[in-house]
């Protein structure tokens, strides 16, 4: 049985695509496609239908990573138990997905991962920009959460 995974930020167009793109391409790369379903969501309604941000659709493709076809979502108390592990970019959105009910036990910062990261929240680059900054901590954390994932958390 494939471990569902699902990325959640604010608005669902900048770090939680990014991270969605990202992880599912280091899990297509590693020959894991069929053991993982990745999805994202906001926390918030602001941009239901909206494609990602450019800047993260940009630095996505910059690095091989097409998260084009994408579709910003709002997460919903009743799909919580539905995933393995809800990863949130933030600690004000990891507080608002226990608000609406996710279970502690599967829902982490997505930072939490990275042993040498030196930040807790991704920074969100929707007002200042940094998307490469924001990639290349997205991506070092996605490696650490599929290694757990493969290795000792799914």
């Amino acid at each position: 049985m494939a471990t569902r995974v699902l990325m959640v930020c604010l608005g669902n167009i900048c770090r939680s695509p990014l991270a969605e793109g990202t992880f599912q391409h280091r899990v297509d790369e590693a020959g894991h496609t069929n053991d993982f379903i990745v999805d994202s969501a906001g926390t918030s309604a602001w941009h239901v239908g909206e494609h990602p941000h450019a800047g993260s659709t940009a630095i996505a493709a910059d690095h091989g990573v097409d998260i084009r076809a994408q579709r910003s979502r709002q997460v919903t108390a009743a799909e919580l138990h539905s995933w393995d592990w809800i990863i949130a970019m933030d600690g004000s959105n990891h507080k608002a997905l226990l608000q609406l009910g996710a279970p502690p036990q599967r829902t982490r910062l997505l930072l939490s991962f990275d042993p040498s990261a030196s930040i807790r929240d991704v920074p969100d680059p929707y007002y200042d920009g940094g998307f490469d900054r924001v990639f290349t901590l997205v991506d070092n954390a996605c490696g650490h959460l599929l290694d757990f994932l493969t290795r000792d958390g799914a």
